[in-house]
């Protein structure tokens, strides 16, 4: 089970384009209850800036590495897969996890995404309630689950057993 640091000042990383979803997101995170800071990125190709402390995000106070990526894969400039590929062939850089979080319920998605590196992949529910709860329920670990169909748990198809 991978475990939120306890230190509150390591930021998570949203890579998400709609601002909708940024929302739902923040707001979510929110009613969850969690204290890490929160950096959004709009696209594929800032989310690499990001990461590499490139450009804008050269400063690593403002702009610390993230424990975590929540990673949407539709993306402008980059999508999702293409920064999960950047990230494996970064082996200089220190180790991130990373949920894909997607409205791709694409089979093919969820294989290329595991197959790139990605830890877990999350099916963005219709409803921000069922967001909300998403998170509340895996605020500790964000545990065994690798696929949801919205508020319900699927089978973690990456350990093939069943999620939640």
């Amino acid at each position: 089970m991978l475990n939120l640091p306890m230190n509150s000042f390591a930021p998570l990383l949203l890579v998400e384009d709609n601002e909708d979803d940024v929302f739902i997101f923040r707001r979510a995170f929110r009613r969850a209850g969690l204290s890490h800071p929160l950096q959004v990125v709009a696209d594929g190709q800032e989310a690499i800036e990001y990461l590499a402390g490139a450009g804008r995000y050269v400063d690593r106070a403002l702009y610390p590495w993230p424990s975590l990526v929540f990673l949407d894969l539709k993306l402008p400039r980059r999508s999702g897969h293409e920064v999960l590929a950047w990230i494996a062939e970064q082996p200089e850089l220190p180790g991130v996890p990373v949920i894909v979080l997607t409205s791709s319920a694409e089979s093919r998605d969820l294989q290329r995404s595991r197959e790139l590196g990605a830890l877990h992949y999350l099916v963005k529910p219709p409803a921000s309630d069922a967001l909300a709860e998403l998170i509340e329920t895996h605020r500790s670990g964000f545990g065994p689950v690798a696929a949801t169909d919205g508020a319900r748990f699927a089978v973690d198809k990456f350990a093939g057993r069943p999620a939640g």
